[in-house]
This record gives structure tokens, C-alpha cells and sequence, in this order.
């Protein structure tokens, strides 16, 4: 049986330091190869007595690739190749840049033993061996590839989204995008890096946007006739949410629709909240005006009872003139839409009582339709209850009004019977034709 063990180890030993490994027990069987196909000059070593003593010449314009054929007696054949000689196939790998170094130097890289350095470019990684062998068998040590680094998945912001160039690979950019109501906070554009990390910092989809609430227009009334104020209604304004569509009850601030505003400037408010608690609110004035036909004054030795508040649209002004003046011009005015006075100015004069008449009849008849008359008749100034009747008229305390009432005493028995009105002493005749 032939012995190939110490053919084998010894040839590793002294020819072969620089050439790919070989195996030490149970070798595969070695390629054909034709020497004069690869130019190759073959040399037969007899190993005989001390194999220690085994001596061969290598010069560096040669590479070893050894067939090695074992016989009883140690036999071994090598065939030397030329150092250029082509042996595997040219390396070309995508995105990547190889560096060759062939076993004795020299720019040949695809020389038996010739060992290659793979490295990828920028955004790529590669898969497989760092450094690849021409191996005896024509073949390189590994496949290898160099793949484009992926970052990882981008998360879906909350309400929001983005768009990519080129899915997670490196050098896309994404650009992120909130729903409607929504503010971007955080980075808008990131790229993948050659980490294979994104870029800045992470993106989240904020409601910063206040709710919407339309408040209707200013509302100008004007107060109905005889009064002061107006009531005033409106639809209560819907507050949208441009977000979620969310949102607390209306607050208002002022009265409610539907009151009765006075006089003057009202300003209305309402306020509504997100669930983010951004306010939104709008405002609006109720403007009530009351029409006015401006003050009237009483007339000298009268006075004036005016209904509602005087001068405004529909009041109605009476006149009136104190005891022994008449009433002269417009007893009761109004005041009318086109903002002035109905009739005409009143005056109070003194009254022209004719107390020479011959009858009570024609006394009285100066008074009709005029004034009221209060009669008081008394046989002596110093009776108690006249006295008492004059305190009580005096201080109104019976319930009377004198301005509206002509007093006629009449004092005294006839023939020494006196009547007067006022400041007027009539004939004693007259007086006890009215007792």
C-alpha cells in the first residue's frame, strides 16, 4: 500500500510554506492537470533515506502547484507554473473595490494563492468573507456580495405619516406629514444613514391648533315704543375641531340669548376647548338703542308727570298748572319716531277770575273743564274742624293733590258771610248763593 503521509508533510515542509494549506491525512485526489496545457516543467523528486535531508531550489520567478503522485519508493511529481500564470476567474464585485496581493508580489490578481481584501462602499455591507484565496481548484475561498444597509422600518406617527424615496435604504430621505389640525413637531425630513440609523430626532404629530367658533355679527335693536329695552335672540355658534372633532360644551360669557338687553353696549363671548386644551373663542356686541326726543321741562307755576323714562320713543308728558293759573298750549305730549314732540309748548298763566258775575252759576262756569273746585265752608275762621280741614288739605294728608285743585272758602253767616278765592273777595250775595 503506498505511504503518502511523509511525501506529502515533507513537501508542505520544505516547498510549500507560501502556497494555500494542505491537508495532512487523506487528501482529496488532485486536478489533471497537462503540463504542457499550462506551460508547466515537470519535476520528479525521488525521497529516499533521510527525508531531513531533502533539498530543492525555488527562485521567485516561479509558484509551485504541486500533483502529487506517491509510489513505494516516496515518489513525488511537481509541475512548476509560472507566478503569472491565470488561475482563477477576475474578481469584480458591485458596489465594492477589491485589493489583491499575488504570492510573489507583482500586479497579477488572479494568480494560484493570490488573496484579495473586499471592501464595500459607502451605504453597503457586504456579505460574506473579508478576503478571499485563489484556491488549486480554480475557485476563490467565498462568494461575496456587497448589499445595501437598511434602515430600520420608520414607526407611523400618531395622526400623521410619511413618504419615502427609497423605501428604508440608505440615503433615502422620508418627509413626514400630519393630518389636518396637527403640527409637526420634530424633524420633517430625515435620510438613512450609513449607521443604519435614521437621521434626527423622532417625529411625533401634535394638536396645537385651536378649535374654530363663529360668533354671529354685532346685533343693533332699538327699544320698542314706551320702553327701554329690547329683546334680543341668536343661534347659539357650533365651535369645530379641525384635529380630532372633539370638543367641551360652549362656554358663554354674558347674557343668554333670548333676554331683554337695556340701553347701551353688551359684549357676548364664547369659549370652547379641544381635548388638547387649546381655546378657541370669538366675540360679538349686542348694541341696544333707545330713540330719544331729548328732556322737556315744566312750565313756570306747573309741573310735569312723564311716563317711562321722559324723553324716550312713546312717552307721553301730561301738563298741569298749579291753583289760580290755567293751562295754556298742549296738555300731554308725545314723543313720536321722528324723534321730536307732538302739540306744542305748555305754559301756566294766571287765572282771570271774574268774581263781579251776578250768579254762582256764572262762577262756576269759568271753571268748566278747567279745574276741580273744593268748596270748604265754615260759620268761624276759629271753628276747630275747619282748622283741621285746612291742616289736612295743606299737607296733602287726605289724599288730595292742590295743584290740581281750586280752593273756595267761604267763612263767616250772613250778612257778614266772606268768600274768596285766592287772593279774590267776592260779594258776601255770591258767596251765600254758593253755601
Amino acid at each position: 500500500m503506498p505511504q503518502t503521509t511523509p511525501c506529502l508533510s515533507e513537501v508542505r515542509k520544505l516547498l510549500l510554506p507560501w502556497l494555500p494549506p494542505l491537508p495532512t491525512m487523506n487528501p482529496p485526489p488532485a486536478p489533471e492537470l497537462n503540463a504542457s496545457e499550462a506551460g508547466a516543467t515537470p519535476l520528479s523528486l525521488t525521497l529516499d533515506g533521510d527525508l531531513n535531508n531533502l533539498k530543492t531550489e525555488t527562485s521567485s520567478s516561479v509558484a509551485l502547484h504541486v500533483t502529487v503522485a506517491v509510489t513505494s519508493h516516496f515518489s513525488c511529481l511537481l509541475f512548476l507554473l509560472p507566478a503569472d500564470t491565470p488561475w482563477c476567474s477576475p474578481i469584480k464585485v458591485k458596489y465594492g473595490d477589491v485589493y489583491c496581493r499575488a504570492p510573489q508580489g507583482g500586479y497579477y490578481k488572479t494568480a494560484l494563492g493570490t488573496r484579495c481584501d473586499i471592501r464595500c462602499r459607502k451605504g453597503y455591507e457586504l456579505q460574506g468573507s473579508s478576503q478571499l484565496i485563489c484556491q488549486s481548484n480554480k475557485r476563490w475561498s467565498d462568494k461575496v456580495i456587497c448589499k445595501q444597509k437598511r434602515c430600520p422600518t420608520l414607526a407611523m406617527p400618531a395622526n400623521g405619516g410619511f413618504k419615502c424615496v427609497d423605501g428604508a435604504y440608505f440615503n433615502s430621505r422620508c418627509e413626514y406629514y400630519c393630518s389636518p389640525g396637527y403640527t409637526l413637531k420634530g424633524e420633517r425630513t430625515v435620510v438613512c444613514m450609513d449607521n443604519k440609523a435614521w437621521s434626527g430626532r423622532a417625529t411625533s404629530c401634535i394638536d396645537m391648533e385651536p378649535p374654530r367658533i363663529k360668533c354671529p355679527s354685532v346685533k343693533e335693536r332699538f327699544a320698542e315704543p314706551n320702553k327701554l329695552t329690547v329683546r334680543v335672540s341668536w343661534e347659539t355658534p357650533e365651535g369645530r375641531d379641525t384635529a380630532d372633532g372633539i370638543l367641551t360644551d360652549v362656554i358663554l360669557k354674558g347674557l343668554p340669548p333670548g333676554s331683554n338687553f337695556p340701553e347701551g353696549d353688551h359684549k357676548i363671548q364664547y369659549t370652547v376647548y379641544d381635548r388638547a386644551e387649546n381655546k378657541g373663542t370669538c366675540k360679538f356686541r349686542v348694541k341696544v338703542r333707545v330713540r330719544r326726543c331729548g328732556k322737556l321741562n315744566a312750565p313756570e307755576n306747573g309741573y310735569m308727570k312723564c311716563s317711562s323714562d321722559g324723553d324716550n320713543y312713546g312717552a307721553t308728558c301730561e301738563f298741569s298748572c298749579i291753583g289760580g293759573y290755567e293751562l295754556q298750549g298742549s296738555s300731554a305730549r308725545v314723543c313720536q319716531s321722528n324723534l321730536g314732540w307732538s302739540g306744542t309748548e305748555p305754559s301756566c298763566a294766571a287765572m282771570n277770575v271774574n268774581v263781579g258775575v251776578r250768579t254762582a252759576a256764572a262762577l262756576l262756569d269759568q271753571f268748566y273743564e278747567k279745574r276741580r273746585l273744593l268748596i270748604v265752608s265754615t260759620p268761624t275762621a276759629r271753628n276747630l274742624l275747619y282748622r283741621l280741614q285746612l291742616g289736612m288739605l295743606q299737607q296733602a294728608q287726605c289724599g288730595l293733590d292742590l295743584r290740581h285743585i281750586t280752593v273756595v272758602e267761604l267763612v263767616g253767616v250772613f250778612p257778614t258771610l266772606i268768600g274768596r278765592i285766592g287772593a279774590k273777595i267776592m260779594p258776601p250775595a255770591l258767596a251765600l248763593q254758593l253755601r
